[in-house]
């Protein structure tokens, strides 16, 4: 009788955990590794890698742990759920749920006792993502100053928005417009020019920002509807150093919310880039300097 009853106990429990992996559990493989960076460089390495595919896109309700990826393949739709998590020393885990839309089912009865097309497929895109984002660690260099001031200055700026992606390419745009406005108008300028963010939303990757040039400023400045005039008062901030592609400078922001976050500092996530190299002589990116800082919270400096 006892032999029994524990016979229908495992039949039950049996039963239970076929039907959860079947017709409940969300995804139908599942991919797990560690990578030596923060989860923003990820998150924004893994947007990047999905933009160079034909055949992949991100959906728009990504979290900044978090991101949701389609991919077709064949006859096929594959969701990839990515996220990420750190773990110590800037390292973090990085989980992949992968399921097949029109194929769920199958995938999971077959994948207990084969190895699938599936599993194939989704491991070689996983490491094709994996060697994209090893080499681009490569490409870049932040070095951690700590803490600093950033010093007033009055400039000229053109307001621009754009996806955090984009954010080099607005200001290769608007970077002309601006250089020939102060040369035109003879302007004399003072320092070097600079970023300032005035908008950060991490989930909708959008970014609003002042692409500015240092001036002197004068009681004769011309007018202009697209730039504008105003004073950038000195704050105190967290300091990094950023070498490399100003393409992907917000590398450094996130270097600086984790040394933050570290030291329980409080911050505004309103970053300011300033620049020393112009891209438009070249060289080695490795050599391109740009000074990140990351405005303490103006709450704790009053």
């Amino acid at each position: 009788m006892q032999m029994r009853r524990i016979g229908w106990v495992l039949a039950v429990l049996f039963l239970a955990g076929s039907g959860w992996y079947l017709f409940i559990r969300p995804y139908d493989f599942l991919v797990r590794f560690q990578v030596k960076a923060l989860p923003g460089v990820i998150n924004q390495s893994v947007k990047t890698w999905s933009a160079s595919l034909e055949n992949s896109k991100i959906l728009g309700n990504e979290e900044a742990n978090q991101l949701e990826q389609i991919v077709q393949s064949n006859d096929s739709i594959h969701r990839y759920l990515w996220k990420f998590s750190e773990t110590v020393d800037s390292t973090s885990t990085v989980t992949v749920y992968v399921k097949d839309v029109n194929h769920s089912f199958q995938n999971k009865l077959e994948i207990p006792f084969s190895r699938t097309d599936f599993e194939i497929g989704v491991e070689k895109n996983l490491r094709d993502f994996l060697n994209t984002l090893n080499n681009h660690l490569e490409d870049f260099k932040v070095t951690v100053i700590g803490e600093d001031e950033i010093k007033s200055t009055f400039c000229a700026y053109i307001p621009i928005k754009s996806s955090q992606l984009k954010k080099a390419t607005g200001m290769m745009k608007n970077y002309p417009l601006l250089d020939r406005f102060v040369a035109r108008n003879q302007i004399q300028t003072n320092g070097r020019p600079f970023l300032e963010v005035t908008h950060w939303d991490k989930k909708k990757d959008s970014l609003s920002y002042n692409f500015c040039y240092p001036i002197i400023k004068t009681d004769s400045l011309p007018k202009s509807k697209s730039i504008k005039y105003k004073e950038f008062k000195a704050k105190k901030a967290l300091k990094a150093i950023y070498n490399g592609n100003y393409i992907t400078s917000d590398r450094a922001w996130y270097a600086l919310l984790n040394h933050a976050k570290k030291l329980h500092i409080e911050v505004d996530e309103l970053p300011i880039e300033v620049f020393h190299t112009n891209p438009n002589y070249g060289g080695d990116e490795l050599h391109w300097k740009a000074e990140i800082y990351m405005p303490i919270s103006e709450r704790l400096q009053n």
